[in-house]
């Protein structure tokens, strides 16, 4: 079973804009955001790695090769930065201020080792039921509105990996609302908030009055306890690597999930074949997932050139930032076969959407599992539905590095009582 999806968004073509995506994108635009997947395929073919003067300069490559490359070449390019902004800091290598996806060899291989075992599949396994109780119950609240139309996105998609990492974290899930308005101005409107911003209602505020509260207190076993008790290479954690720590799982572990499942629903909304297919066949749901992940990847991370180099034959200035096209790599038919077809029983299916190399995500089993539940419990309240306006401007796509539908009105045509 297969599904030819046209995902260009905008059905006339990303040329068709007025803009020369070579050399004119903007990824924190919603121009780009809402025609994403086609201009990847449009530069693919006519220009695999562009260049813009947005942001200070950044590079975008689009083949799954040269994404690979720069994925794996720590000497050539830092993890000190990930996130594109006017901003190129220097110096911070090589713990970074979010280590350990922003550190580089050898920091890197301790930062991350120590939180390892944390992620680890026997670990993120035990989380399953406490998912599960938080899809059922956000489904029961979202089908209590007794209305024919849903968001899916802000009553369902994006408050599963909130409650999931504040779980984790120890932190209250009544802050899940602080928690996406600091990854808005972070991921999707990078520079765009400074000095817009009263200090108290800032990232940095929240999480230094967590810690300094939390170092007051006797231990508790979650993540924030374990930080504040944890040593590497010896010596205790600083509050900046405890910060950072703290602040990349917020982050990045929950606008990347939410993101992808936000996208899931988007797809099995237009694709009834595919929603018979996980009603039917139950087995099929694993592959599902994985094709889920491939075809609407939702992370873009960045990197520094640490020195002059090169990529696919283009110059590269030291300091110049370059993102790594996760999304773009997926969809390379160089890479894989029918790539531009979503096939929900893909077989062979080597996709990168948790990156490459050594920061390849620490998060997967548990983006995995959060994704299985959250699409398993929705189907079987939610069997059949549609998006309620067919519209391509219906469905607003987030601008930045992480890429998922932020609104998603859903048509309910059949559902079932818990």
């Amino acid at each position: 079973m297969m599904t030819v999806t046209n995902d260009s968004i905008h059905t006339a073509g990303p040329g068709d804009l007025g803009i020369d995506w070579a050399t004119e994108f903007d990824h924190t635009q919603e121009s780009y955001a809402q025609n994403a997947p086609a201009i990847w395929d449009e530069l693919r073919e006519r220009c695999p790695v562009a260049h813009t003067d947005a942001h200070g300069g950044v590079w975008l490559p689009t083949k799954h090769a040269d994404v690979t490359a720069i994925a794996h070449d720590t000497e050539n390019f830092t993890s000190e930065s990930v996130v594109v902004s006017q901003f190129k800091p220097l110096g911070l290598a090589p713990a970074g201020f979010a280590p350990p996806i922003t550190s580089d060899p050898p920091y890197h291989q301790s930062a991350r080792r120590l939180l390892l075992p944390a992620f680890a599949p026997k670990v993120v396994n035990l989380l399953e039921d406490y998912v599960r109780e938080c899809c059922r119950s956000l489904l029961d609240d979202l089908l209590a509105q007794g209305t024919d139309v849903v968001d899916a996105a802000t009553a369902y998609a994006q408050h599963i990996p909130v409650l999931t990492i504040a779980r984790m974290l120890g932190l209250p899930p009544e802050d899940g609302d602080r928690f996406r308005t600091f990854i808005h101005r972070i991921l999707e409107k990078p520079g765009q908030y400074t000095d817009q911003i009263a200090p108290e209602d800032t990232l940095v505020h929240y999480l230094s009055e967590i810690i300094a509260q939390r170092r007051s207190e006797p231990p508790r076993d979650d993540l924030i306890g374990f930080l504040l008790e944890a040593e590497m290479d010896g010596e205790p954690l600083t509050n900046e690597h405890v910060f950072g720590t703290i602040a990349l799982l917020i982050i990045a572990g929950i606008d990347t999930t939410w993101s992808n499942l936000g996208a899931s629903i988007w797809h099995l909304a237009q694709n009834p074949d595919d929603r018979a297919r996980l009603r039917e066949d139950p087995d099929v749901l694993p592959f599902a997932i994985e094709e889920f992940l491939r075809f609407y990847s939702p992370v873009t991370m960045a990197r520094l050139a640490a020195k002059d180099t090169e990529i696919g034959g283009c110059p590269v200035s030291a300091r110049d930032w370059v993102l790594l096209t996760f999304p773009a790599a997926n969809r390379d038919p160089e890479a894989f076969e029918r790539a531009d077809e979503f096939i929900i029983d893909r077989q062979r299916n080597r996709h990168v959407a948790f990156g490459l190399g050594i920061h390849r995500c620490l998060g997967s089993n548990l983006a995995r599992l959060e994704l299985t539940v959250a699409i398993d419990e929705w189907m079987k309240r939610i069997p059949d539905f549609e998006l309620a306006d067919p519209n391509p401007d219906a469905v607003r796509w987030s601008t930045g590095q992480v890429r998922g539908p932020r609104e998603l009105p859903i048509r309910l045509l059949r559902t079932v009582e818990a």
